[in-house]
């Protein structure tokens, strides 16, 4: 997404908030709390009562019968004369303060007072949104105390500060289970999100489009269901499709092919062509038809560099473009016909107002558009004066692999310091708090998105969706670091212990895994264009680490010192082993101990095992090149068989590796596909797309494909290593050395790409 998001102040408020500071806990921080001193308890004879506009089963009754009664253990009595809380709807019964957003009518729908004392307590709602966001207040607030149930005595009056709050679920890279993503839009309503925008690319049904479908994708009754059951806790579910650019699922299968921009090139459509607009417009419907009753439709017209300037035998854009006066007014033509169709169907169109459209075109935009992002101050400021209202754009995990950063790696770790980043939750609070754009822009919304590019696990979305939530809600306060907090006691509930420890542990070790291998351009794959990155070429890069060098074959010598190169490398690996050490016994602690969202950690767990795994790399080799110097050493001494001895420890070690990484993998694959359908190449009749679409962008055709299948695209860059060519030379050696001095020869072969092998015959000798 290349916004440009100016900060205006990165400030943190100076005090808890008084909530928190009585030990409650609750995300949003509610815009006006008056507490009085004392806390009192509720108790088995508390009740629900039904006011006037309030009809039984309603939602927030629901929320608040089935809330208490899952989170804290507490059941309402059904009658009696004991307390009551009260719920009633009565126009303007819940008053609002300042806010962004101008829709002064749509945000006091989802207002509401709350009033506790120990004798009742009454939630008043202008609607039934704001009777459902109170109740959820409640539930968040009440505090268990050994077998106690106690909240705090005072007055809570609460609106949002802009109507749309979103968070983005990226199914591009897998495919959720149907009650993980009913989950997931419980959640989001807890934390007061309302739009849940879910890109599912080739894994909905499309019937227009039945060449698109991978082998595990949901029906339109199945998506339709999700829409449904959104409704009931206010959550708008909202479809995703890309277009012009960003659609290699489609472009990718040759029934497509005929719709490229380039003949070559996957990333972008033609948008001169007919059958462009008949596939997209198909594809609208059918996720129009599946999500009836909602209100938007997002249309991503993000980052189509290339728009314009086609002229080749299957695209002639470059013409129109000519004709229209520029490839930008290209892009506006493209976008208003796109989004008229959709409004022509019911559907309000979000979409991305950027480069390579310019700020001077905005004006041709149809007004009713909503821009998704803010982008500059000139962009910003020519939206508004167009009428077209926007939405603050956040990015919770834009390229972070296995873990978002939420807190910060130090430069001193990072075996070459690069730019560094930001704590994720912490930037998304402030882009969504502070942006410029609340002085420039006609603000209606905010929206934290988690890019499933790298084929992350939702689980390790919740922090920052939780706390991007609470911007949108009240921006700027509580401090974050008390909303990181705040999320891990609502999160996980009573029992979770060290949690920021835990996150931090996970943040960086995440880090260093990334960081622990090198990056060097590659020179055998294509130039890319497109992409992330704007027009191009780029010269793709690849992952890798230096291997020990293979001795020569007469006296075993070896060529440079391994360990000096690589110490700064191993000095970190041992330090972040130790810290893994203490990640899994916090997680291992943490286990049985939390309330809620036990799964949660485990995803967790398999994800330090990941880290583990490679820090274990990092170690084996350092091992290996030792075991390299002792044959080194005992050759020199004519301790043949010693030397020999030392190099075959140094081969096995090699596939000690290899089962390590496979158990990583497969310990990660059990626990993933708990709630994943397989990433399988064929089932149920259909077939996946050729060529897949990238994770990264230095895939080589053949690790495309493999990373296609199952997880393998978590450790991709292991199999790139040369490690089998390295076992067969270091072989290779050892046995012309062992053949001069007479003795026995090395058999077998190793295989580096083998996935299967947990225990190799060697390991078990070794045991």
């Amino acid at each position: 997404m290349g916004i440009c998001l100016l900060v205006a102040f990165e400030g943190r408020p100076g005090s808890v908030s008084s909530l928190y500071a009585r030990g409650y806990a609750v995300i949003p921080e509610p815009q006006q709390v008056k507490l009085e001193r004392e806390d009192f308890r509720i108790a088995a004879d508390w009740r629900v009562e039904r006011g006037p506009g309030v009809e039984a089963g309603s939602p927030a009754e629901q929320i608040v019968r089935a809330g208490l009664e899952a989170r804290h253990a507490f059941k309402l009595a059904k009658g009696g004369g004991g307390p009551a809380i009260r719920l009633e709807i009565h126009s303007g019964s819940a008053p609002m303060g300042k806010a962004q957003d101008k829709d002064r009518e749509e945000l006091a729908r989802q207002a509401y007072r709350l009033k506790l004392t120990k004798d009742g307590i009454t939630l008043t709602a202008n609607a039934p949104a704001g009777l459902f966001y109170g109740a959820e207040t409640l539930v968040q607030l009440v505090k268990r105390s050994g077998d106690d149930w106690w909240l705090p005595e005072g007055e809570i009056d609460d609106w949002p500060d802009v109507e749309y709050r979103e968070v983005f679920w990226d199914e591009q890279t897998h495919l959720d289970h149907l009650d993980v993503l009913k989950q997931a839009i419980r959640r989001a309503a807890y934390f007061k999100i309302n739009a849940f925008t879910l890109r599912l690319n080739e894994h909905f049904e499309h019937a227009s489009a039945p060449a698109l479908v991978d082998p595990y994708a949901l029906s339109p009754a199945e998506v339709q269901g999700l829409t449904d059951y959104g409704r009931e806790y206010f959550v708008q579910l909202v479809p995703y499709l890309d277009g012009p650019a960003h659609v290699n699922f489609i472009l990718q299968r040759d029934e497509f092919a005929k719709l490229r921009e380039f003949p070559d090139e996957a990333f972008e459509m033609c948008s001169t062509n007919p059958e462009t607009y008949r596939l997209l417009e198909g594809m609208f419907q059918d996720l129009i038809d599946a999500t009836r009753g909602s209100t938007y439709f997002h249309l991503s017209t993000d980052e189509a560099w290339f728009i314009g300037k086609a002229d080749n035998g299957v695209c002639h854009e470059a013409q129109r473009a000519k004709e229209l006066g520029s490839p930008s007014r290209l892009w506006v033509e493209y976008t208003n016909k796109t989004a008229q169709w959709l409004k022509d169907h019911g559907r309000q169109a979000i979409f991305w107002g950027e480069d390579p459209m310019q700020a001077e075109d905005i004006p041709s935009l149809e007004p009713w558009l909503i821009n998704g992002e803010v982008y500059s101050p000139a962009y910003n400021r020519a939206f508004r004066a167009r009428g077209i209202r926007q939405i603050i754009y956040t990015n919770s995990l834009p390229d972070d692999p296995l873990f978002p950063a939420y807190y910060v790696l130090s430069p001193k770790d990072e075996i070459r310091p690069g730019e560094g980043t930001s704590e994720r939750a912490t930037q998304v609070f402030n882009e969504i708090s502070y942006s410029m754009a609340r002085q420039q822009a006609d603000i209606m919304g905010a929206g934290v998105y988690a890019w499933g590019d790298r084929g992350p696990h939702p689980e390790t979305y919740w922090l920052g969706y939780a706390v991007g939530a609470s911007a949108a809600w009240h921006p700027g306060s509580p401090d974050p670091h008390e909303l990181t907090e705040s999320f891990y006691h609502i999160f996980y509930g009573q029992g979770a212990t060290s949690m920021s420890r835990l996150y931090q542990l996970l943040s960086t070790q995440a880090q260093f895994f990334a960081t622990s291998w090198d990056r060097e351009p590659s020179g055998q794959l294509p130039l890319m264009f497109g992409e992330s990155y704007g027009i191009g070429p780029f010269v793709p890069h690849l992952e890798t680490l230096p291997l020990p060098p293979v001795p020569t074959s007469d006296y075993l010598r070896l060529h440079g010192d391994w360990r000096q190169e690589n110490a700064r490398r191993l000095e970190l690996a041992w330090k972040f082993l130790g810290e893994n050490d203490e990640l899994e016994a916090l997680l291992y602690t943490n286990l049985p101990a939390v309330e809620f969202n036990r799964y949660n950690l485990e995803v967790y767990l398999s994800i330090s095992r990941l880290c583990r795994q490679n820090l274990l790399l990092l170690k084996d080799l350092e091992t290996i090149s030792r075991d390299l110097e002792t044959a080194q050493d005992q050759a020199a001494q004519l301790h043949y068989a010693d030397a020999i001895d030392a190099l075959d420890r140094a081969l096995d070690i090699v596939s000690g590796i290899r089962d390590q990484r496979n158990q990583a993998l497969h310990n990660a694959t059990a626990t993933w596909y708990e709630t994943w359908f397989p990433r399988v190449r064929e089932a149920n009749g259909r077939k996946a797309a050729r060529a897949p679409q990238n994770f990264v962008e230095t895939e080589t055709s053949e690790r495309s494909r493999r990373a296609q299948v199952g997880l393998l695209y978590l450790i991709d860059r292991e199999f790139a290593l040369p490690f089998g060519q390295w076992v067969t030379d270091v072989q290779e050696a050892r046995n012309r050395y062992a053949a001069a001095h007479h003795l026995p020869v090395r058999e077998g072969k190793f295989d580096w790409q083998d996935t299967e092998t947990l225990r190799s015959r060697t390991i078990d000798r070794e045991l």
